[in-house]
């Protein structure tokens, strides 16, 4: 049986720590802010983010350096027979489609998962992987049972400001002027291949049942699960986790025989977002075999 790692970038919200935990390996994502290069969880923690953002910080960011991805395919492949690597949804950025193109050189020890994945649902495919490769399963194995349910999820998000969804051009400045003005809270969604709006809301409350019905529809009509009982269940947030706690209890209500995951969004959304947002999010059960 071939020794399988599995690897994933700093999108799906592990942390550094939390791979050693796991045992699994997380490539962290570059951004540069005010031209100077960091990188997420190494020199740049969530806290020093979130200053910088709120500051007025000039944020961008980047996909993984290829240097970084080849180099720690070749230093795991010394230990390891297969690597499976996880990126983020190519629907979000290029690194999933270059990172596909960089695997072809490695005469297929290297498989890219392209399952339309972010955040807290990319974590889940990272928990799944390590589960299948657990259970005796080959790096192409594993790939072809993650693509296969790469519409399996879903993800709803309510903005809590458009400052920062104008300043990335996802919005015009008329629409962030005139949302701000009515007090608009946004509900945007990610169905897999990329962020789009959802709903508008006047208040967090309605902002916050519209996430919960829609969560609830997908159970029933998307994934065939109306109880629940094969959906993985989590929650993201984003700097304000008094506020996530909060709607926790409320979403814990709406969906009783659910253990929810909660953990913060990952940066590469949050620089589109900005603070103060609030996500639900599933994914389908695998079945590990």
């Amino acid at each position: 049986m071939s020794k399988v790692i599995i690897m994933t970038d700093s999108n799906s919200g592990i942390t550094q720590a939390q791979a050693k935990e796991m045992g699994v390996v997380v490539l962290p994502m570059p951004f540069y802010i005010n031209e100077e290069m960091f990188y997420e969880d190494i020199d740049l923690s969530q806290e020093q983010f979130y200053e910088k953002l709120q500051a007025g910080g000039d944020i961008k960011t980047s996909m993984p350096l290829v240097g970084d991805v080849t180099d720690k395919w070749d230093e795991l492949l010394k230990e390891y027979d297969e690597v499976v690597y996880i990126p983020m949804s190519s629907g979000l950025s290029s690194s999933c489609e270059t990172a596909y193109m960089l695997s072809q050189d490695y005469d297929g020890k290297v498989e890219v998962v392209n399952n339309q994945r972010i955040s807290v649902t990319m974590r889940q495919s990272v928990i799944d992987a390590k589960n299948l490769a657990e259970a005796g399963k080959s790096a192409k194995e594993i790939k072809d049972i993650l693509e296969a349910a790469k519409f399996d999820s879903s993800i709803y998000i309510m903005v809590d400001t458009l400052t920062y969804l104008k300043k990335g051009g996802r919005i015009t400045p008329a629409a962030a002027a005139l949302g701000t003005l009515l007090k608009l809270k946004p509900v945007l969604q990610i169905q897999g291949e990329k962020l789009d709006a959802f709903a508008k809301a006047r208040t967090v409350k309605q902002a916050k049942n519209i996430m919960i019905e829609a969560m609830k529809s997908d159970f029933e009509k998307r994934f065939d699960s109306a109880d629940g009982r094969n959906i993985n269940l989590e929650m993201a947030y984003t700097h304000d986790l008094e506020a996530a706690l909060a709607f926790k209890e409320e979403v814990q209500a709406a969906f009783p025989e659910n253990e929810i995951v909660l953990n913060p969004l990952s940066l590469s959304v949050s620089c589109h977002i900005g603070p103060g947002a609030l996500a639900i999010a599933c994914s389908k059960k695998i079945d590990i075999k």
